[in-house]
């Protein structure tokens, strides 16, 4: 996961850039699912998360070394005016230890 901090006004630009982005996910062996979440808003910012569930670790690191993520991290921060985003994203990274579906 990787959480961010946006702007107060500017969720529906983050959302949209989310959404037109070309995502190759699917791509790469392991992936099984993306979500983007939006949380609690205080008066300083409004919480997401960008959710990836993969197979495996080894799967992760794989995409994270892959032409697949530098493409979509390429013009991560090159943007003209004001981010959305403040400052950078935090990653916070999980194993499954109990899952019951």
């Amino acid at each position: 996961m990787n959480r961010f901090k946006i702007r107060p006004g500017s969720e529906a630009e983050f959302e949209t850039i989310w959404a037109s982005r070309e995502s190759r996910l699917k791509e790469l062996k392991g992936f099984r699912e993306f979500r983007l979440l939006k949380g609690p808003s205080s008066g300083e910012h409004t919480l997401y998360s960008s959710h990836v569930i993969w197979d495996s670790r080894a799967d992760f690191e794989a995409w994270t070394k892959s032409q697949q993520f530098r493409d979509a991290h390429k013009n991560a921060g090159k943007r003209e005016g004001e981010s959305p985003i403040l400052g950078h994203p935090q990653f916070e990274g999980f194993e499954t230890v109990l899952h019951e579906a």
